[in-house]
């Protein structure tokens, strides 16, 4: 089924050669920076949550592995829920404060947004 995704070929022209496999280009992670020169926005979000609390931590540069375990860590140091996808980490409640003390103690250049 992989192999006759049409939707990634649209643009290849017809091959009469019955080896031919046509390959696309694995998109690629970017390279985890330093928590140094990482700099990292943590602020509060209520949009489309139903009136609930999240603290958004934004501007994260790196794999997707190192954000989970990012985020893995500052949920359980806050002792509550959350999660880590497109780039950014959301923790349940509002603990701006505590997410940027940890996240200085630990290395990274974090700012308290809004």
């Amino acid at each position: 089924m992989a192999e006759n995704d049409w939707k990634s070929r649209l643009g290849v022209v017809y091959s009469t050669n019955p080896d031919f496999q046509y390959e696309t280009e694995a998109e690629q992670e970017q390279e985890t920076l330093p928590p140094a020169s990482q700099r990292l926005i943590v602020r509060i979000d209520r949009r489309q949550r139903a009136g609930k609390q999240v603290t958004l931590v934004e501007g994260f540069v790196g794999r997707q592995d190192d954000l989970a375990a990012l985020a893995k860590t500052l949920k359980t140091r806050c002792g509550v829920g959350g999660t880590a996808k497109d780039g950014e980490i959301t923790i349940q409640g509002d603990l701006r404060d505590k997410v940027t003390a940890l996240l200085n103690s630990m290395g990274y250049k974090a700012k308290r947004g809004n």
